[in-house]
């Protein structure tokens, strides 16, 4: 978990979210957990074919789904659901980083109560709901245009963006700087560049250096070369008889000249001399 969410700056932006649209609006985290939701209570066709294992089952594969097309495409996707309702996704991302994600929904888009039965009641069968209740719920629903959708989903994207501006939702620097640390520690003595990092953690470069710079006082690149000599200096004092070029390839640097023109920089002295010195 690297997101935060200010649940009660939330509540209230989604309750005008839903005054102005009368669109139930739910908020997830980076991981699918439902934070929140205006109103609390599902439309009733939903609370029909939640009512069966097998339909509650199916919303939340469908909501996983939804969720993951907006990511892939890192912007709102409106889509129908599993039940023939249509809904849409935005993707929520504080510099870059996914942390959450705001979802409308069960919304009946048919231009007349027997067309979208007819696909509601097709797409429910194998859910086993009480069919007579779910057509009732259905026929009481107020329909609502494609077109008043589309523009429900503009609005969604601009409180996407507002509640990032605002802190509803951020990302937690502390929980990043320690992501990033473990990640280095862990892979630094393989091939690593800031591209490499940066897609590693879907973080930004500018973000990469600020964070290196406040966790290390000094650039990513003039880190991961500290750690190797550090772990060279060990094996060349604890390993006497292993080989340089050994101790080269296990610091990450399949060059050996460069491995011993790095380590001379820093060292002032050879990897030999320096291991010579320690004896």
């Amino acid at each position: 978990m690297v997101s935060a969410f200010d649940l009660e700056k939330l509540s209230g932006l989604l309750r005008d979210f839903y005054e102005i649209t009368r669109i139930r609006i739910t908020v997830f985290d980076e991981n699918l957990n439902e934070l929140i939701s205006y109103p609390d209570d599902v439309a009733p066709y939903c609370r029909v074919i939640r009512g069966t294992q097998e339909g509650l089952e199916a919303c939340l594969a469908c909501d996983r789904e939804g969720c993951a097309a907006a990511e892939k495409k890192r912007r709102t996707h409106i889509y129908r659901c599993h039940a023939g309702f249509t809904e849409a996704v935005t993707p929520l991302y504080d510099a870059d980083i996914l942390v959450g994600y705001l979802l409308f929904g069960h919304v009946f888009s048919y231009s007349a109560h027997a067309e979208g039965w007819e696909v509601i009641r097709e797409r429910c069968a194998s859910l086993s709901p009480d069919m007579d209740a779910l057509q009732k719920a259905v026929f009481d629903a107020v329909p609502i245009p494609e077109a008043y959708v589309r523009s429900a989903a503009h609005i969604l994207h601009a409180v996407s963006s507002y509640l990032i501006l605002e802190h509803m939702a951020s990302l937690k620097e502390d929980l990043l700087a320690s992501r990033l640390d473990a990640f280095i520690s862990a892979h630094y003595t393989e091939k690593l560049t800031a591209s490499s990092l940066c897609r590693s953690l879907g973080i930004g470069k500018t973000q990469l250096y600020q964070l290196s710079g406040q966790l290390y006082g000094q650039g990513i690149a003039a880190h991961i070369r500290a750690l190797r000599i550090k772990k060279a200096k060990v094996l060349l004092t604890e390993q006497p008889n292993l080989p340089l070029i050994e101790i080269a390839s296990r610091c990450g640097y399949e060059d050996y000249n460069y491995f011993f023109t790095v380590f001379a920089r820093e060292t002032g002295s050879s990897p030999g001399v320096w291991r010579k010195s320690r004896r």
